[in-house]
């Protein structure tokens, strides 16, 4: 029994932290509908060309998911669209960011107008963070 916790991405000390099967599902699913900026961003981020390190997309983590995710460098890269700007969403942004800052992973955010209007510097900065993170 010890042995098929140790191997389901369902315990707490995975690399999903805990993330139930509904979770995995809707991170599925959102995997199959990013949104304009979040495709933009993926086709430089899906291999390790770009930045030096391979992220994943809509990774589940805990009762979160995360628009991309590297667990090597412990770091989150969230875009963000209009509605992360209303009061009741900020909130849990909060919350999930308390959450990602306990488990030490560090965030970063975008807007999808950065993304899908100045990517090179989005590409700049996240260059400088992970230089950052890995001295």
């Amino acid at each position: 029994m010890d042995y098929m916790m140790k191997k389901s991405p369902y315990h707490q000390d995975s690399m999903f932290k805990g993330a139930s099967p509904e979770i995995f599902l809707k991170a599925k699913k959102l995997r199959q509908n990013l949104t304009e900026a979040e495709k933009v961003l993926w086709e430089l981020l899906r291999s390790k060309e770009t930045l030096g390190h391979r992220f994943r997309r809509q990774h589940p983590f805990g009762n979160y998911i995360l628009d991309f995710y590297n667990h090597e460098l412990k770091l989150c890269i969230e875009i963000d669209g209009e509605y992360h700007f209303k009061k009741e969403q900020k909130e849990k942004d909060d919350d999930r960011e308390d959450f990602l800052n306990f488990n030490e992973i560090s965030i970063i955010r975008y807007t999808n107008d950065q993304v899908l209007n100045d990517i090179q510097s989005v590409l700049k900065d996240l260059k400088r963070a992970i230089k950052k993170i890995e001295n």
